[in-house]
Order: C-alpha cells, then structure tokens, then sequence
C-alpha cells in the first residue's frame, strides 16, 4: 500500500512538473512573441534608444522592492555575475531589437530570435565545455541556412542596407545563448526572483543615464503622442522583462537549458501572428524559412536515439 501512494505521488508530481513547464512555456511564447510589435508601436513617437532605456528602466522599478529584499541573499563574489547576466539577457538585447526595428519588420525579428537555441549550443559548447554531438551541428547548419533564407526572401534585402540590422538581432540571440549557459552554470542555487530583480535594477542605473543623454526628459511628455509610446516601453519593460525574465529563469531552473531555449520556438509564430494583424510584409517563403529554422533547432536539441 505504501509503495503504491509512493509510485502515485511520484507520478502526479511528475504530471504537476510537466504541466507547469509547458504552462511556462506558453507563457513565455506569447509574451515574448509580442515584444517585437510593442517594441515597434513604442517607436511610434520615441527613438529606439528612448524605447529600450525605458523598458529596462520600467522593469526595474517594477521589481525594485524584491531588490531591495534579495541584495543582501545574493553572494558578493556573485553579484557582478548577476549584473552582467542582466546585461546579456535583457540590457544589450533591448537596444539591439529596437535598433534593428528600425530597418526590419518585427515579425522578421522575432522570427530570427529563434537562433536562440543555436547559440545556447555554440557558447556552451565554446565558453562552457559543453559536448556537441554531429546532429547537433547538422541541426546548427540547417537552422543558420533557414535564417539565411528568411533574409533573402524580404523584398529588396541586400540593396536596401538590411544586413546589418539582421546582424543585430543575431548578435542579441548570441548573448541570449551565452547568458542561458552562464545562468545555469554559475547562479543555478541562487532563486530566479533574487537573480532576475537584483540584474534588472542595477541594470536600470546605465539605462536611466542613457534615457537622460538621449533626449527622452527633453520632449513633451505630456502630449498624446510621448503618452502612448511611453505606455507601449513601460508594458513591454513590466510584461517582457520583468515578468517574462522571472518565468524563464525559473523554466531554465526546472527542464534545464536545453527545454528552456525551446520558448524560441512558439516566439515566431507568435510575432508572425501580430505582424499580419498590423499589416506587415509576410509571404509563404517566409513561412516556409521559419519551418526550416525551427527544423535545424529541433535537430539541435533533440536527443539522439539509443
């Protein structure tokens, strides 16, 4: 009798374990996936600088009174592996994508976040010593090939200067990957409210000081215009950093890397969803580039049979 509630409990906490990963999951996917159209609303009436300064700086006011509880738990010797996993995973990253909003439409960038996984793979395997199996590299090859092809495929993409900007949101998703790693390797015992409230708010100081150099206190911010920019930084600092960097922490804590990055795969479709409501330049050889992007990363990520 007893080794049989034992064997029931296991399993139900097995069940409760999978439906939270994959709630998070969900979650994640949805709320990142809307970024990259904030992001661009953000910038109806503020630069990108204005736009990326604010969300992080929304974010962590948001969070500052856990902050203020979780400075003295975190370990001095860890305190700048926290600063600069903030910076990784949400500073650099939010000027990135709001710079390269400026040539590209967001579905296009948050289709190509979905390089995520890929460079989870290469910094591990590089920085951490993380073992790369063939598949795995074939999987890396075949994503890289899709993201090639989701670039080709935009009208006009080599003569209008969209490179570079697709180069930004590549260099955002390398520093995706290797703070993924980092997290998991250095911070894994400490809780993600602590890690992910403490990054942001020292994070905030550099954003603050850059939204003051970069004009934001010098525009009218009572106008219509500013209001609702501001509005759309303030959502997508308090929905797309603070809250959606606490889940993913905690998903990267519980499934591991490997599940964690996956989130990149619901992210596309999601993006894409928003940018036909908003009317933007989306097509079949699109689609079908993104099916091979997400082909290669399943490739990556998937366990070899025995």
């Amino acid at each position: 009798m007893e080794i049989t509630q034992f064997c029931f409990e296991t399993n139900n906490r097995k069940m409760n374990g999978n439906m939270l990963r994959w709630v998070l999951f969900i979650t994640l996917s949805f709320i990142w996936g809307s970024s990259f159209i904030l992001m661009k609303l953000g910038m109806g009436h503020l630069n990108a600088f204005q736009v990326a300064s604010v969300r992080i700086v929304a974010s962590g006011i948001v969070l500052l009174p856990l902050a203020v509880k979780s400075f003295k738990k975190i370990p001095a010797g860890k305190m700048w592996i926290v600063f600069f996993s903030g910076s990784l995973g949400s500073l650099l990253p939010a000027y990135l994508f709001c710079f390269a909003e400026q040539g590209i439409d967001s579905s296009l960038a948050g289709t190509l976040n979905s390089l995520t996984p890929i460079f989870v793979i290469i910094t591990g395997a590089i920085f951490f010593q993380s073992k790369t199996s063939l598949q795995k590299i074939m999987g890396v090859l075949i994503a890289f090939s899709g993201s090639m092809m989701l670039f080709f495929t935009q009208p006009d993409a080599v003569i209008s200067g969209n490179l570079h900007y697709v180069l930004l949101v590549m260099l955002a998703t390398l520093f995706y990957g290797f703070n993924v790693n980092l997290v998991q390797r250095y911070l894994k015992d400490i809780p993600s409210l602590q890690i992910v409230s403490v990054a942001l708010c020292l994070n905030a100081i550099p954003a603050l000081i850059a939204l003051y150099f970069f004009g934001y206190f010098s525009l009218d911010l009572m106008s219509k215009g500013v209001l609702i920019s501001t509005g759309f930084s303030i959502l997508l600092g308090a929905l797309g950093t603070s809250i959606a960097n606490i889940l993913f922490y905690i998903l990267i804590k519980n499934s591991g890397v490997v599940f964690a990055a996956m989130v990149t795969y619901g992210i596309p479709f999601v993006a894409i969803l928003w940018g036909v409501v908003y009317h933007e330049n989306i097509g079949w050889m699109q689609i079908l580039s993104l099916c091979v992007i997400l082909l290669g990363v399943y490739l990556a990520n998937k366990r070899p049979s025995i």
